[in-house]
């Protein structure tokens, strides 16, 4: 039997990484991010990337949200994992808080806009189901 890499999602071709989410709230409003390249249907979405090995999916939740918005933040606590409906791939969803610096476009190749949406505004930005828990974590946290 072979080690498992914690970075490698065990539902997946053995060279692709479990995608890492980082949900991040500050001041009653959750970050969301623009690829300039769209994943589907999918092209405003929450700061994400894949898990490095070694790394846990907290880490690298954290990591991708520095490296993506320049944002510093801490992992609060792990969401939860599930296969994305849209992708079908197995994800990973840490809730993350702010400890300092301002979300801007850091990383250009990968994204074109950076923007933090209200509760009210959120629909536009995630047009499908949420991930339930990740639903009710921002229904606690975010302002109409």
């Amino acid at each position: 039997m072979t080690e498992q890499d914690p970075g490698q999602d065990p539902g997946q071709d053995p060279g692709q990484r479990l995608p890492a989410v980082a949900i991040v709230v500050k001041d009653g409003r959750v970050l969301m991010v623009r690829r300039r390249i769209a994943e589907g249907e999918l092209s405003w979405q929450f700061p994400a990337g894949e898990v490095e090995p070694g790394e846990s999916p907290e880490a690298a939740a954290v990591r991708e949200t520095a490296e993506e918005t320049g944002l510093r933040v801490a992992a609060a606590r792990l969401l939860g994992e599930r296969v994305h409906p849209q992708n079908g791939r197995r994800m990973s969803y840490t809730a993350c808080e702010v400890v300092g610096g301002t979300a801007v476009v850091a990383d250009s190749d990968e994204l074109d806009r950076v923007v933090w949406a209200s509760r009210a505004e959120l629909a536009a930005y995630v047009p499908f189901p949420m991930f339930p828990p990740v639903r009710e974590y921002l229904d606690g946290m975010l302002a109409g």
